[in-house]
């Protein structure tokens, strides 16, 4: 069982925190164990907001995003996450460069489908809309195995 997974992409304004909050929105729908889930970026600017379009989708599905800030990946964070998953092979070997403890706790978000996440941020509508139609179906496909 996992008691905390950390989501961790790029700049942590799109993809990981859309990941983030989308685990804790189908999480408390089943009413399953607590997890506490956290995201970070690996080049975060500290405080950022959730970019606006991936803002917009969160909430046509009911989720509040406007607490967000982004966060940079620390070793404390990396070391203190129970799993981590990423949106890109590239990341993997970027957070065991950052915290080589990590290894064999990182894993992509597509694991189970053998897929990455496109990194949409500044992309068309439509990017966006397919990176997070991949996420949530990637978010319920963990929840599938970790609860």
């Amino acid at each position: 069982m996992f008691g905390s997974v950390l989501i961790v992409c790029h700049a942590n304004v799109c993809r990981s925190p859309a990941a983030e909050m989308l685990f804790r929105a189908h999480l408390h729908e089943r009413g399953a164990t607590p997890i506490e889930f956290q995201s970070a970026g690996l080049y975060a600017m500290e405080g950022d907001d959730i970019d606006p379009t991936m803002y917009r989708l969160l909430a046509e599905q009911g989720v509040d995003p406007s607490g967000h800030r982004a966060r940079r990946l620390d070793r404390r964070m990396a070391r203190a996450a129970d799993l981590i998953l990423v949106p890109e092979r590239k990341q993997i070997t970027a957070i065991a460069r950052l915290e080589p403890t990590t290894r064999g706790k990182v894993h992509l978000l597509g694991k189970w489908e053998d897929s990455e996440v496109a990194d949409p941020y500044g992309g068309h509508e439509t990017a966006y809309r397919e990176s997070f139609g991949l996420i949530e179906r990637l978010v319920l496909g963990w929840l599938n195995k970790i609860c």
